[in-house]
Protein backbone atom coordinates (compact mmCIF):
# COMPACT_ATOMS: atom_id res chain seq x y z
CA UNK A 1 0.00 0.00 0.00
CA UNK A 2 0.97 3.62 -0.41
CA UNK A 3 0.84 6.23 2.36
CA UNK A 4 0.97 9.83 1.15
CA UNK A 5 2.07 12.72 3.34
CA UNK A 6 1.14 16.25 2.20
CA UNK A 7 2.72 19.31 3.83
CA UNK A 8 2.39 23.07 3.86
CA UNK A 9 4.76 25.20 5.91
CA UNK A 10 5.59 28.83 6.62
CA UNK A 11 2.44 30.18 4.99
CA UNK A 12 2.78 33.28 7.23
CA UNK A 13 -0.81 34.46 6.93
CA UNK A 14 -0.76 34.63 3.13
CA UNK A 15 -4.21 33.30 2.38
CA UNK A 16 -4.65 35.15 -0.90
CA UNK A 17 -2.14 35.08 -3.77
CA UNK A 18 -0.88 38.58 -3.02
CA UNK A 19 2.04 40.14 -1.19
CA UNK A 20 -0.09 43.28 -0.75
CA UNK A 21 2.37 45.44 -2.70
CA UNK A 22 -0.38 45.97 -5.27
CA UNK A 23 -4.16 45.75 -5.12
CA UNK A 24 -4.59 43.13 -7.85
CA UNK A 25 -1.71 40.72 -7.40
CA UNK A 26 -2.05 37.17 -8.65
CA UNK A 27 1.07 35.58 -7.21
CA UNK A 28 1.95 31.87 -7.45
CA UNK A 29 1.28 31.16 -3.76
CA UNK A 30 -1.32 31.38 -1.01
CA UNK A 31 -3.24 29.04 1.27
CA UNK A 32 -6.29 29.42 -0.99
CA UNK A 33 -4.29 27.77 -3.78
CA UNK A 34 -3.06 25.11 -1.33
CA UNK A 35 -6.68 24.36 -0.41
CA UNK A 36 -7.51 23.59 -4.05
CA UNK A 37 -4.33 21.57 -4.48
CA UNK A 38 -4.84 19.42 -1.40
CA UNK A 39 -8.48 18.81 -2.28
CA UNK A 40 -7.42 17.64 -5.74
CA UNK A 41 -4.57 15.48 -4.44
CA UNK A 42 -6.88 13.74 -1.99
CA UNK A 43 -8.93 12.48 -4.94
CA UNK A 44 -5.84 11.11 -6.72
CA UNK A 45 -3.78 9.64 -3.89
CA UNK A 46 -4.48 6.84 -1.44
CA UNK A 47 -4.15 7.11 2.32
CA UNK A 48 -3.46 10.85 2.54
CA UNK A 49 -2.29 12.52 5.75
CA UNK A 50 -2.16 16.32 5.53
CA UNK A 51 0.06 18.38 7.81
CA UNK A 52 0.76 22.07 8.37
CA UNK A 53 4.27 22.63 9.65
CA UNK A 54 3.81 25.99 11.37
CA UNK A 55 4.45 29.72 11.01
CA UNK A 56 0.88 30.34 9.88
CA UNK A 57 -0.16 33.18 12.25
CA UNK A 58 2.17 36.03 11.30
CA UNK A 59 3.81 37.58 8.26
CA UNK A 60 1.19 39.09 5.94
CA UNK A 61 -0.73 42.34 6.04
CA UNK A 62 -3.87 40.26 6.67
CA UNK A 63 -2.33 38.56 9.71
CA UNK A 64 -1.12 41.90 11.09
CA UNK A 65 -4.49 43.60 10.52
CA UNK A 66 -6.42 40.86 12.33
CA UNK A 67 -4.10 40.80 15.35
CA UNK A 68 -2.98 44.41 15.73
CA UNK A 69 -5.66 46.60 14.12
CA UNK A 70 -8.88 44.62 14.66
CA UNK A 71 -7.46 43.34 17.98
CA UNK A 72 -9.23 40.01 17.62
CA UNK A 73 -8.68 37.49 20.37
CA UNK A 74 -7.87 34.88 17.71
CA UNK A 75 -7.42 34.95 13.91
CA UNK A 76 -10.85 33.51 13.11
CA UNK A 77 -10.45 34.09 9.36
CA UNK A 78 -7.13 32.24 9.17
CA UNK A 79 -8.35 29.42 11.39
CA UNK A 80 -11.51 28.90 9.32
CA UNK A 81 -9.50 28.54 6.12
CA UNK A 82 -7.17 25.99 7.70
CA UNK A 83 -10.16 24.10 9.07
CA UNK A 84 -11.69 23.88 5.60
CA UNK A 85 -8.43 22.47 4.24
CA UNK A 86 -8.98 19.78 6.88
CA UNK A 87 -5.42 19.16 8.01
CA UNK A 88 -4.85 16.11 10.15
CA UNK A 89 -1.93 17.51 12.15
CA UNK A 90 -0.17 20.79 12.83
CA UNK A 91 2.91 21.96 14.69
CA UNK A 92 3.89 25.39 15.97
CA UNK A 93 6.42 27.62 14.30
CA UNK A 94 8.49 30.24 16.09
CA UNK A 95 6.30 33.04 14.72
CA UNK A 96 3.19 31.57 16.35
CA UNK A 97 4.30 33.32 19.55
CA UNK A 98 4.56 36.83 18.05
CA UNK A 99 1.11 37.96 19.20
CA UNK A 100 1.26 36.44 22.68
CA UNK A 101 0.25 33.22 24.41
CA UNK A 102 -3.45 34.03 24.75
CA UNK A 103 -3.75 34.61 21.00
CA UNK A 104 -1.94 31.35 20.33
CA UNK A 105 -4.02 29.28 22.75
CA UNK A 106 -7.20 30.75 21.24
CA UNK A 107 -6.21 29.80 17.70
CA UNK A 108 -5.38 26.27 18.83
CA UNK A 109 -8.84 26.04 20.42
CA UNK A 110 -10.47 27.23 17.18
CA UNK A 111 -8.53 24.78 15.02
CA UNK A 112 -9.69 21.30 14.04
CA UNK A 113 -6.24 19.90 13.25
CA UNK A 114 -4.43 18.09 16.07
CA UNK A 115 -1.42 20.08 17.24
CA UNK A 116 1.68 18.07 18.16
CA UNK A 117 4.30 19.64 20.39
CA UNK A 118 6.85 17.44 22.15
CA UNK A 119 9.71 19.81 22.96
CA UNK A 120 7.91 22.79 24.55
CA UNK A 121 7.05 22.23 28.20
CA UNK A 122 5.69 24.40 30.98
CA UNK A 123 6.98 24.80 34.54
CA UNK A 124 5.34 21.54 35.59
CA UNK A 125 6.80 19.56 32.70
CA UNK A 126 3.47 19.43 30.87
CA UNK A 127 2.92 19.98 27.13
CA UNK A 128 0.65 23.05 26.85
CA UNK A 129 0.33 23.10 23.04
CA UNK A 130 -0.72 19.57 22.19
CA UNK A 131 0.33 15.98 22.66
CA UNK A 132 3.98 15.15 22.01
CA UNK A 133 2.84 12.60 19.42
CA UNK A 134 -0.18 10.79 18.07
CA UNK A 135 -0.59 7.42 16.41
CA UNK A 136 -2.80 7.16 13.36
CA UNK A 137 -4.14 3.85 12.08
CA UNK A 138 -3.95 3.93 8.29
CA UNK A 139 -5.61 0.80 6.89
CA UNK A 140 -4.12 -1.30 9.65
CA UNK A 141 -0.68 0.36 9.57
CA UNK A 142 0.06 2.23 12.79
CA UNK A 143 1.96 5.44 12.02
CA UNK A 144 3.36 7.66 14.74
CA UNK A 145 3.64 11.43 14.23
CA UNK A 146 5.98 13.40 16.54
CA UNK A 147 5.79 17.22 16.60
CA UNK A 148 8.81 19.50 17.22
CA UNK A 149 9.48 23.27 17.12
CA UNK A 150 12.83 25.01 16.69
CA UNK A 151 14.40 25.89 20.03
CA UNK A 152 15.76 29.03 18.33
CA UNK A 153 12.40 30.62 19.19
CA UNK A 154 13.76 31.62 22.60
CA UNK A 155 16.50 33.74 21.02
CA UNK A 156 14.15 36.02 19.10
CA UNK A 157 10.81 36.13 20.88
CA UNK A 158 9.85 38.53 23.66
CA UNK A 159 10.24 36.98 27.11
CA UNK A 160 6.67 37.90 28.00
CA UNK A 161 5.42 35.76 25.09
CA UNK A 162 7.31 32.72 26.38
CA UNK A 163 6.60 33.07 30.09
CA UNK A 164 6.95 29.77 31.93
CA UNK A 165 7.96 27.84 28.80
CA UNK A 166 11.08 25.78 28.13
CA UNK A 167 12.13 24.81 24.61
CA UNK A 168 14.09 21.57 24.54
CA UNK A 169 16.48 20.34 21.87
CA UNK A 170 14.61 18.80 18.96
CA UNK A 171 17.26 16.09 18.62
CA UNK A 172 17.20 15.18 22.31
CA UNK A 173 13.40 15.14 22.31
CA UNK A 174 13.26 12.90 19.24
CA UNK A 175 15.80 10.59 20.86
CA UNK A 176 13.51 10.35 23.89
CA UNK A 177 10.20 9.77 22.13
CA UNK A 178 10.91 7.82 18.94
CA UNK A 179 11.90 4.62 20.82
CA UNK A 180 8.77 5.00 22.96
CA UNK A 181 6.55 5.52 19.91
CA UNK A 182 8.21 2.70 17.98
CA UNK A 183 7.05 0.19 20.58
CA UNK A 184 3.47 0.95 19.54
CA UNK A 185 3.81 1.66 15.81
CA UNK A 186 4.90 0.28 12.47
CA UNK A 187 6.22 3.55 11.00
CA UNK A 188 7.30 6.90 12.46
CA UNK A 189 7.17 10.41 11.00
CA UNK A 190 8.77 13.51 12.52
CA UNK A 191 7.04 16.85 11.85
CA UNK A 192 9.62 19.51 12.67
CA UNK A 193 9.34 23.26 12.36
CA UNK A 194 13.07 23.51 11.91
CA UNK A 195 15.54 23.09 9.11
CA UNK A 196 18.68 21.36 7.92
CA UNK A 197 22.05 22.42 9.33
CA UNK A 198 24.44 20.18 7.36
CA UNK A 199 24.81 18.87 3.83
CA UNK A 200 24.67 15.17 2.99
CA UNK A 201 28.35 14.75 3.81
CA UNK A 202 27.77 16.21 7.26
CA UNK A 203 29.52 19.50 6.49
CA UNK A 204 27.84 22.41 8.35
CA UNK A 205 25.95 24.83 6.13
CA UNK A 206 25.38 27.31 8.97
CA UNK A 207 26.45 28.06 12.51
CA UNK A 208 25.51 25.06 14.66
CA UNK A 209 23.56 26.81 17.42
CA UNK A 210 20.59 24.47 17.79
CA UNK A 211 18.22 26.46 15.59
CA UNK A 212 18.10 23.70 12.97
CA UNK A 213 18.69 20.07 13.96
CA UNK A 214 17.36 17.87 11.16
CA UNK A 215 20.69 16.28 10.24
CA UNK A 216 21.52 15.77 13.90
CA UNK A 217 18.16 14.06 14.45
CA UNK A 218 18.61 11.66 11.56
CA UNK A 219 22.25 10.95 12.44
CA UNK A 220 21.46 9.99 16.03
CA UNK A 221 17.86 8.77 16.13
CA UNK A 222 17.00 5.44 14.56
CA UNK A 223 13.54 4.41 13.47
CA UNK A 224 12.51 7.57 11.57
CA UNK A 225 10.73 6.70 8.30
CA UNK A 226 10.09 10.28 7.08
CA UNK A 227 10.82 13.81 8.25
CA UNK A 228 8.83 16.91 7.38
CA UNK A 229 10.69 20.20 7.82
CA UNK A 230 10.25 23.96 7.50
CA UNK A 231 11.40 27.27 9.02
CA UNK A 232 14.18 27.97 6.54
CA UNK A 233 11.83 28.63 3.59
CA UNK A 234 13.96 26.30 1.47
CA UNK A 235 12.62 24.16 -1.38
CA UNK A 236 13.70 20.61 -0.58
CA UNK A 237 12.49 17.21 -1.74
CA UNK A 238 14.73 14.18 -1.56
CA UNK A 239 16.44 11.95 0.97
CA UNK A 240 18.84 12.74 3.80
CA UNK A 241 20.77 9.85 5.36
CA UNK A 242 18.36 7.56 3.58
CA UNK A 243 15.22 9.16 5.02
CA UNK A 244 12.68 10.97 2.76
CA UNK A 245 12.54 14.68 3.52
CA UNK A 246 10.57 17.70 2.32
CA UNK A 247 10.51 21.46 2.88
CA UNK A 248 8.06 23.43 0.70
CA UNK A 249 9.34 27.02 0.62
CA UNK A 250 6.99 29.60 2.11
CA UNK A 251 3.66 31.39 1.60
CA UNK A 252 2.12 28.22 0.14
CA UNK A 253 4.33 28.15 -2.96
CA UNK A 254 4.45 24.37 -2.89
CA UNK A 255 2.83 21.33 -1.37
CA UNK A 256 5.48 18.96 -0.05
CA UNK A 257 4.67 15.34 -0.87
CA UNK A 258 6.24 12.14 0.45
CA UNK A 259 4.96 8.80 -0.78
CA UNK A 260 5.83 5.76 1.32
CA UNK A 261 5.57 2.36 -0.35
CA UNK A 262 4.68 0.14 2.60
CA UNK A 263 5.16 -3.63 2.45
CA UNK A 264 4.66 -6.49 4.90
CA UNK A 265 7.37 -9.05 5.68
CA UNK A 266 6.85 -12.78 6.31
CA UNK A 267 6.26 -12.09 10.00
CA UNK A 268 3.49 -9.62 9.24
CA UNK A 269 5.58 -6.56 10.14
CA UNK A 270 5.12 -3.45 8.01
CA UNK A 271 8.11 -1.58 6.64
CA UNK A 272 8.90 1.11 4.03
CA UNK A 273 10.29 -0.62 0.97
CA UNK A 274 10.81 2.62 -0.97
CA UNK A 275 9.86 6.26 -0.85
CA UNK A 276 9.62 9.29 -3.10
CA UNK A 277 9.61 13.00 -2.35
CA UNK A 278 8.48 15.93 -4.48
CA UNK A 279 7.36 19.55 -4.36
CA UNK A 280 4.09 20.29 -6.12
CA UNK A 281 3.81 23.95 -7.25
CA UNK A 282 0.50 25.51 -6.31
CA UNK A 283 0.65 28.13 -9.06
CA UNK A 284 -1.14 25.72 -11.40
CA UNK A 285 -4.10 25.52 -9.01
CA UNK A 286 -6.78 28.22 -8.87
CA UNK A 287 -7.84 29.92 -5.68
CA UNK A 288 -10.62 28.12 -3.83
CA UNK A 289 -13.27 30.75 -4.55
CA UNK A 290 -15.85 29.20 -2.24
CA UNK A 291 -13.52 29.97 0.68
CA UNK A 292 -12.25 33.25 -0.81
CA UNK A 293 -15.76 34.67 -1.15
CA UNK A 294 -16.21 34.36 2.61
CA UNK A 295 -13.11 36.53 3.09
CA UNK A 296 -14.05 39.35 0.75
CA UNK A 297 -15.18 41.65 3.57
CA UNK A 298 -11.93 41.39 5.53
CA UNK A 299 -9.89 41.76 2.33
CA UNK A 300 -11.74 44.97 1.44
CA UNK A 301 -11.19 46.32 4.95
CA UNK A 302 -7.48 45.53 4.72
CA UNK A 303 -7.02 47.22 1.35
CA UNK A 304 -8.86 50.32 2.55
CA UNK A 305 -6.64 50.45 5.65
CA UNK A 306 -3.48 49.84 3.61
CA UNK A 307 -4.21 52.64 1.15
CA UNK A 308 -5.08 55.43 3.56
CA UNK A 309 -2.56 58.28 3.05
CA UNK A 310 -0.44 58.90 6.16
CA UNK A 311 2.18 61.44 5.12
CA UNK A 312 3.67 63.17 2.09
CA UNK A 313 7.30 63.16 1.02
CA UNK A 314 9.39 66.09 -0.09
CA UNK A 315 11.58 64.31 -2.60
CA UNK A 316 11.73 60.57 -3.27
CA UNK A 317 11.98 57.53 -1.00
CA UNK A 318 11.36 54.76 -3.52
CA UNK A 319 13.78 52.63 -5.51
CA UNK A 320 13.64 49.94 -8.18
CA UNK A 321 16.65 47.77 -7.34
CA UNK A 322 17.11 46.34 -3.85
CA UNK A 323 20.76 45.41 -4.40
CA UNK A 324 21.61 48.93 -5.53
CA UNK A 325 19.84 50.22 -2.43
CA UNK A 326 22.07 48.05 -0.24
CA UNK A 327 25.12 49.13 -2.19
CA UNK A 328 24.53 52.88 -2.15
CA UNK A 329 21.96 53.43 0.63
CA UNK A 330 18.65 55.23 0.03
CA UNK A 331 16.61 57.92 1.70
CA UNK A 332 14.23 55.15 2.81
CA UNK A 333 17.00 53.48 4.84
CA UNK A 334 18.02 56.87 6.21
CA UNK A 335 14.43 57.38 7.38
CA UNK A 336 14.29 53.98 9.14
CA UNK A 337 17.61 54.66 10.87
CA UNK A 338 16.38 58.06 12.03
CA UNK A 339 13.19 56.53 13.48
CA UNK A 340 15.22 53.93 15.36
CA UNK A 341 17.66 56.48 16.81
CA UNK A 342 14.97 59.00 17.79
CA UNK A 343 12.79 56.33 19.41
CA UNK A 344 15.61 54.88 21.51
CA UNK A 345 17.63 58.05 22.17
CA UNK A 346 20.96 56.95 20.70
CA UNK A 347 22.97 58.08 17.72
CA UNK A 348 24.21 54.78 16.25
CA UNK A 349 21.79 52.45 14.48
CA UNK A 350 21.76 49.43 12.19
CA UNK A 351 19.03 48.08 9.94
CA UNK A 352 18.61 45.83 6.92
CA UNK A 353 16.64 45.87 3.71
CA UNK A 354 14.94 42.57 4.44
CA UNK A 355 14.08 41.20 1.02
CA UNK A 356 14.05 42.06 -2.65
CA UNK A 357 10.32 42.88 -2.62
CA UNK A 358 11.16 46.09 -0.76
CA UNK A 359 10.86 49.19 -2.92
CA UNK A 360 10.77 52.04 -0.40
CA UNK A 361 8.00 54.54 0.21
CA UNK A 362 5.73 55.87 -2.49
CA UNK A 363 4.17 59.31 -2.26
CA UNK A 364 1.95 59.67 -0.30
CA UNK A 365 3.15 57.11 2.23
CA UNK A 366 0.53 54.51 3.16
CA UNK A 367 0.36 51.60 5.55
CA UNK A 368 0.80 49.37 2.49
CA UNK A 369 4.28 50.88 2.09
CA UNK A 370 5.16 50.20 5.71
CA UNK A 371 3.94 46.60 5.81
CA UNK A 372 5.52 45.58 2.51
CA UNK A 373 8.90 47.16 3.30
CA UNK A 374 9.19 46.28 6.99
CA UNK A 375 7.96 42.71 6.94
CA UNK A 376 9.05 41.39 10.35
CA UNK A 377 7.39 41.98 13.76
CA UNK A 378 10.60 43.42 15.18
CA UNK A 379 10.83 45.56 18.27
CA UNK A 380 13.89 47.66 19.14
CA UNK A 381 16.65 47.25 21.70
CA UNK A 382 19.67 49.30 22.70
CA UNK A 383 22.93 47.51 23.35
CA UNK A 384 26.02 48.80 25.15
CA UNK A 385 29.00 47.57 23.17
CA UNK A 386 32.67 48.38 22.66
CA UNK A 387 34.30 49.89 19.61
CA UNK A 388 35.84 46.50 18.88
CA UNK A 389 32.42 44.84 18.95
CA UNK A 390 30.99 47.45 16.59
CA UNK A 391 33.83 46.82 14.14
CA UNK A 392 33.31 43.05 14.41
CA UNK A 393 29.59 43.48 13.65
CA UNK A 394 30.35 45.66 10.64
CA UNK A 395 32.85 43.11 9.37
CA UNK A 396 30.19 40.41 9.72
CA UNK A 397 27.83 42.55 7.68
CA UNK A 398 30.50 43.20 5.05
CA UNK A 399 30.65 39.47 4.27
CA UNK A 400 27.49 40.06 2.25
CA UNK A 401 29.45 41.32 -0.75
CA UNK A 402 31.58 39.44 -3.25
CA UNK A 403 33.54 40.42 -6.35
CA UNK A 404 33.03 38.39 -9.49
CA UNK A 405 33.50 39.06 -13.21
CA UNK A 406 34.70 42.58 -12.60
CA UNK A 407 31.83 43.78 -10.44
CA UNK A 408 30.58 43.75 -6.86
CA UNK A 409 27.83 41.25 -6.19
CA UNK A 410 26.24 39.18 -3.43
CA UNK A 411 28.16 36.47 -1.61
CA UNK A 412 26.81 33.04 -2.58
CA UNK A 413 26.33 32.17 1.11
CA UNK A 414 23.58 34.81 1.32
CA UNK A 415 21.69 33.22 -1.58
CA UNK A 416 22.19 29.50 -1.03
CA UNK A 417 20.88 27.35 0.58
CA UNK A 418 18.36 30.14 1.32
CA UNK A 419 18.06 33.88 0.77
CA UNK A 420 19.51 35.82 3.70
CA UNK A 421 19.50 39.44 2.55
CA UNK A 422 18.20 40.34 6.02
CA UNK A 423 21.64 39.53 7.47
CA UNK A 424 23.30 42.48 5.75
CA UNK A 425 23.01 45.57 7.95
CA UNK A 426 23.68 49.17 7.06
CA UNK A 427 24.95 51.42 9.85
CA UNK A 428 24.05 54.98 10.76
CA UNK A 429 25.81 57.45 13.05
CA UNK A 430 29.20 56.36 11.77
CA UNK A 431 31.02 56.90 8.48
CA UNK A 432 32.74 53.98 6.83
CA UNK A 433 33.89 52.25 3.67
CA UNK A 434 33.43 48.57 2.80
CA UNK A 435 36.36 47.55 0.61
CA UNK A 436 35.36 44.27 -1.04
CA UNK A 437 38.92 43.81 -2.34
CA UNK A 438 40.11 43.08 1.18
CA UNK A 439 39.75 39.66 2.83
CA UNK A 440 36.72 38.95 5.01
CA UNK A 441 37.32 40.38 8.46
CA UNK A 442 39.41 43.28 7.13
CA UNK A 443 36.97 45.11 4.87
CA UNK A 444 35.87 48.03 7.03
CA UNK A 445 38.01 51.10 6.33
CA UNK A 446 37.96 54.78 7.33
CA UNK A 447 35.54 54.12 10.21
CA UNK A 448 34.77 57.26 12.21
CA UNK A 449 32.27 58.33 14.87
CA UNK A 450 31.64 62.08 15.20
CA UNK A 451 34.54 62.55 12.80
CA UNK A 452 37.09 60.61 14.86
CA UNK A 453 38.43 57.04 14.68
CA UNK A 454 36.83 54.63 17.14
CA UNK A 455 39.01 53.09 19.87
CA UNK A 456 38.51 49.38 20.48
CA UNK A 457 37.67 49.98 24.14
CA UNK A 458 35.26 52.87 23.50
CA UNK A 459 31.81 52.42 25.08
CA UNK A 460 29.02 52.86 22.54
CA UNK A 461 25.24 52.49 22.42
CA UNK A 462 23.56 51.11 19.32
CA UNK A 463 19.91 50.48 18.46
CA UNK A 464 19.06 47.22 16.70
CA UNK A 465 15.99 45.13 16.05
CA UNK A 466 15.52 42.36 18.61
CA UNK A 467 16.52 39.58 16.22
CA UNK A 468 19.92 41.15 15.69
CA UNK A 469 20.28 42.36 19.28
CA UNK A 470 20.33 38.80 20.61
CA UNK A 471 22.84 37.67 18.00
CA UNK A 472 20.50 36.56 15.21
CA UNK A 473 22.20 36.09 11.85
CA UNK A 474 25.48 34.93 13.44
CA UNK A 475 26.29 38.31 14.98
CA UNK A 476 28.03 36.65 17.89
CA UNK A 477 29.27 39.95 19.33
CA UNK A 478 25.65 40.85 20.23
CA UNK A 479 23.72 39.09 23.01
CA UNK A 480 20.82 39.40 25.44
CA UNK A 481 23.07 40.40 28.34
CA UNK A 482 24.25 43.52 26.48
CA UNK A 483 20.71 44.93 26.13
CA UNK A 484 20.23 48.00 28.34
CA UNK A 485 16.92 49.28 26.99
CA UNK A 486 14.00 47.89 24.97
CA UNK A 487 10.75 49.04 23.41
CA UNK A 488 8.05 46.39 23.00
CA UNK A 489 6.24 48.16 20.17
CA UNK A 490 6.62 46.66 16.71
CA UNK A 491 8.67 48.69 14.27
CA UNK A 492 5.74 48.97 11.86
CA UNK A 493 3.73 50.60 14.65
CA UNK A 494 6.56 53.01 15.45
CA UNK A 495 6.80 54.07 11.82
CA UNK A 496 3.03 54.56 11.57
CA UNK A 497 2.91 56.58 14.80
CA UNK A 498 5.72 58.81 13.59
CA UNK A 499 3.99 59.48 10.27
CA UNK A 500 0.74 60.39 12.01
CA UNK A 501 2.63 63.10 13.90
CA UNK A 502 4.74 64.26 10.94
CA UNK A 503 2.54 64.73 7.89
CA UNK A 504 5.42 65.90 5.71
CA UNK A 505 8.67 63.95 5.49
CA UNK A 506 11.79 65.23 3.79
CA UNK A 507 13.75 62.62 1.86
CA UNK A 508 17.38 62.73 2.97
CA UNK A 509 20.48 60.64 2.39
CA UNK A 510 23.79 61.53 4.03
CA UNK A 511 25.66 58.80 2.11
CA UNK A 512 27.64 57.88 5.23
CA UNK A 513 29.06 54.70 3.70
CA UNK A 514 30.49 53.45 0.42
CA UNK A 515 30.98 49.96 -0.95
CA UNK A 516 34.04 49.85 -3.21
CA UNK A 517 36.59 47.52 -4.74
CA UNK A 518 40.03 49.03 -4.10
CA UNK A 519 43.00 46.60 -4.20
Amino acid sequence: MKINLLETSDTHGFLFPTNYVNLKDDKPFGVLRCATAIKDLRTKLDNVVSIDNGDFLQGSALAYYIAEIKKQSAPKQIDEVFNVVNYDFGVLGNHEFNYGLSYLHNTINESTRHFLCANIIDQDGNHPFGNPYEIKDINGVKVGFLGLTTQGTTKWEKNSHLAGLTFLSAKDTAAKYIPEIAEKTDLNVIVYHGGIERDEEGVPTEVLNGENETYDILAHVKGVDAIITGHQHRKIAGHLLGVPIIQPGHRGQYIGHIELDVQQDDNGKYFVQSSESELIPTKKYPVDHEIADKLNDIQEQINKWLDEPMAHIEGSMDFDNAFEARLHKTSFIQFIQNIQMQTMGVDISATALFNDEAHGFENPITMRNIITNYVYPNSLSVLKITGAELKAAMETSAKYFDYQNGKIGVNHDYIFPKLKHYNYDMYEGVDYVINVAKPVGHRIEDLTYHGKPIDDDAELKIVLNIYRAVGGGNYQMFSQDKIIKSDDRMMSQLIADYLREHKTIKAENNHNFKVIYRP
